[in-house]
């Protein structure tokens, strides 16, 4: 996939976010059918759920909710188009996120985790008929009550991104300068570092590291 030319320098941060988180992003808010009139909350506050945000944004959602305990990443997220965020997990959070929405719940969902506990935060922040747009690699051990999930009537769509698709449409947007999802990228470690970068990330000390030679 060709970009229009040769890059600014500063764009290439964003053209690399969107080969893989914003794509997956934009994939999960697409799923999760985001668009206008729509209250969309997001689980998980990583690249993939920021780009969550930025993506139910760009797709016109009147409210996006993301749940996230981190300061900078709630930072982040306000800028990509946030209006609500909720710190609590578990029963208090969904609790949190039905109180925002008049006892009804999320039109949309975006769960970008793949943990137990986030599965059944996005299905049970999501309303009757609503959808859930799911990217979350799934633990080891991650196994729905699908009684639950039957009752709770909602839509769900997800698992690898389509990236290709996107891509047209991603990068369109960033060579315009419309989104700059390579704001994402918090660390920039060497090529030989590589191993500090995913140790980074896996301790929350780093939303997402790019590599350079």
């Amino acid at each position: 996939m060709k970009t229009p030319g040769e890059p600014a320098p500063d764009l290439i941060p964003s053209l690399l976010a969107a080969s893989d988180v914003l794509g997956t992003g934009w994939f999960a808010a697409d799923a999760a059918e985001a668009g206008p009139g729509k209250t969309v909350a997001v689980v998980g506050d990583g690249a993939v759920g920021l780009m969550g945000v930025l993506a139910a944004k760009q797709m016109g959602a009147d409210r996006i909710i993301a749940m996230s305990r981190h300061p900078e990443r709630q930072k982040l997220a306000r800028e990509y188009g946030a209006t609500d965020i909720v710190e609590e997990r578990g029963a208090e959070g969904i609790a949190e996120i039905k109180q925002l929405t008049d006892g009804l719940g999320a039109h949309s969902v975006i769960e970008a985790v793949g943990t137990q506990e986030s599965f059944m935060q996005a299905i049970c922040a999501c309303r009757s008929g609503g959808h859930i747009g799911f990217v979350g690699v799934a633990h080891d051990g991650v196994t729905l009550p699908m009684d639950q999930v039957f009752f709770a009537a909602v839509h769900l769509h997800g698992g690898p991104a389509p990236v290709r698709k996107y891509l047209p449409t991603l990068i369109d947007r960033i060579w315009k300068r419309e989104i700059d999802p390579g704001k994402v990228f918090d660390l920039v470690l060497p090529l030989d570092q590589a191993a500090q970068g995913y140790s980074a990330m896996d301790g929350r000390t780093a939303t997402k590291v790019m590599l350079t030679l």
